[in-house]
């Protein structure tokens, strides 16, 4: 059984602190690893293999580094340039199985889900197991014992002797789009229904025998994709041309929905998809007034609310069934009632243009990270970060020059022609069109105070030279 973990999506309703370059799976949001290395570390048992982890090209860094800090490493990567939904990414794994020889049984989960009882993941994992290698495409179906309106739903009939089911396994009869309040409390009180987890086991083949009859414009343009994408070793970066041309759409709806081979394996192992503020509430423990607090926070006659401060000291007086969300540069306030509206804003933001969505003030790049200090018109302020051993690329700017303050550590500066070490408290100057690097030869990470200015700031205005990184000559990303 092969894992494959869906990591590509941007998790806009869990903002501000996901944020489209670091979205809601690589953070820490239910303890001290992120939800992506949860999903690892609960499939790290016999007879599982390493995952084939499919994710943005832009996030690639911070799969590696997530997986080394746990001691894993995925058995390959699937880059995608852009998101086009499950189907298509579920398709470009399952075509390169096939086309290594390798016809095997594919786990399908979301890299962001939390679950909290893994003995009963397991035992689900084998009655699907069994219905998978049957030909089956089965689908996990959380019972649902409350009337979300965030869920999909799943109707599932009796399993009887002599409709080939394995054990355990019941024949899917209807699909549900999210219901309003009153028609979920009517899934729950009749019973039989589950949420959809959006977690699937079935056969590569099968998958894209079903596809191929059901979608075959998405079968056709992923095995074309696949012969125009760059394969190397354990990573495969997903041809943009040819993969903008595939339809967008969802296992769900492009597959399981359609098959006579549908069948649901309950999951009742403490399920969560975090989809949203009040779901991440849900999750945690709570207070004597039902609250969850994380950061500097403190309340004064206030109930059952979400409670996050990240730099600053937050306050709550008199709220109930509130959700407070404070990051250095953004503050988000809702009603728990209201919290499936976030991504609405989070599209409103994105209309006007608004950075806040993109990244947060910590920006983490493959050498290390920097965060944004102060701006203005002609300066900008930045403290960098290098990880032991790691360098940024070798460049220049044609609009800014640079001054280098070191924090702590030892940094190697290239400045044209001249290589030099800097330590704590010493500084440089990198004047406009200069050719330079900055590297960190000691053991401890490095950190540095860099204070840019000139007549054009913008992060496109990095020419790269040379980098270890593979990253294009033309930067839109700092560093």
């Amino acid at each position: 059984m092969i894992p494959v973990i869906l990591s590509g999506g941007s998790g806009s309703r869990l903002w501000p602190l996901s944020r489209k370059l670091y979205p809601k799976q690589f953070l820490a949001l239910t303890g001290e690893q992120s939800l992506f290395q949860q999903t690892l570390q609960r499939l790290a048992f016999e007879g599982m293999q390493k995952p084939i982890v499919v994710c943005n090209l832009d996030h690639r860094f911070i799969v590696n580094e997530q997986l080394a800090k746990i001691g894993s490493h995925a058995q390959s990567m699937l880059l995608e340039p852009f998101g086009r939904n499950t189907a298509p990414a579920v398709a470009m794994a399952a075509l390169q199985l096939l086309a290594e020889g390798r016809d095997e049984l594919m786990l399908i989960l979301p890299a962001d889900h939390v679950i909290s009882d893994e003995l009963n993941l397991r035992k689900a994992l084998e009655l699907a197991r069994a219905a998978a290698e049957e030909g089956e495409m089965v689908l996990f179906g959380v019972p649902a014992d409350k009337p979300e309106t965030g869920f999909g739903y799943i109707k599932a009939g009796r399993s009887e002797e002599g409709d080939g089911l394995a054990p355990g396994a019941y024949r899917v009869t209807q699909f549900v789009e999210k219901p309003d309040a009153l028609r979920a409390s009517e899934f729950v009180r009749s019973g039989g229904y589950y949420w959809n987890s959006g977690m699937f086991l079935f056969r590569a083949s099968r998958f894209l025998d079903e596809l191929r009859n059901h979608e075959p414009d998405i079968y056709d343009t992923c095995v074309l994709t696949l012969e125009r994408s760059k394969a190397t070793v354990g990573m495969l970066t997903i041809d943009a041309g040819t993969f903008e041309c595939c339809p967008d759409n969802s296992i769900d709806y492009a597959v399981m929905e359609k098959t006579a081979r549908a069948c649901v394996v309950p999951l009742a192992a403490g399920w969560s998809d975090v989809g949203s503020w009040s779901s991440l509430w849900d999750v945690h423990e709570k207070d004597s007034d039902g609250n969850v607090l994380k950061g500097d926070v403190v309340t004064h006659s206030s109930q059952n609310s979400f409670v996050h401060g990240t730099s600053k000291l937050v306050t709550l007086i008199g709220m109930r069934d509130v959700v407070v969300v404070e990051t250095k540069d953004a503050v988000m306030v809702a009603h728990k009632d209201a919290v499936q509206d976030v991504k609405k804003m989070v599209s409103l933001l994105d209309a006007q243009g608004r950075k806040e969505t993109q990244s947060h003030c910590a920006v983490y790049r493959p050498w290390g990270s920097y965060d944004s200090v102060d701006n203005g018109s002609r300066h900008q302020v930045k403290h960098i970060t290098v990880k032991p051993g790691a360098q940024l690329s070798l460049q220049m700017h044609h609009h800014r020059a640079e001054h280098w303050i070191v924090v702590s550590g030892t940094a190697q500066v290239t400045c044209d022609d001249k290589v030099f070490l800097l330590t704590e408290n010493q500084s440089t100057y990198i004047p406009i069109a200069s050719v330079h690097r900055l590297s960190n030869p000691g053991k401890i990470p490095l950190e540095i105070i860099e204070v840019q200015s000139g007549s054009y700031l913008g992060e496109d205005d990095i020419e790269r030279l040379e980098d270890v990184y593979g990253r294009t000559p033309k930067a839109t990303v700092t560093n």
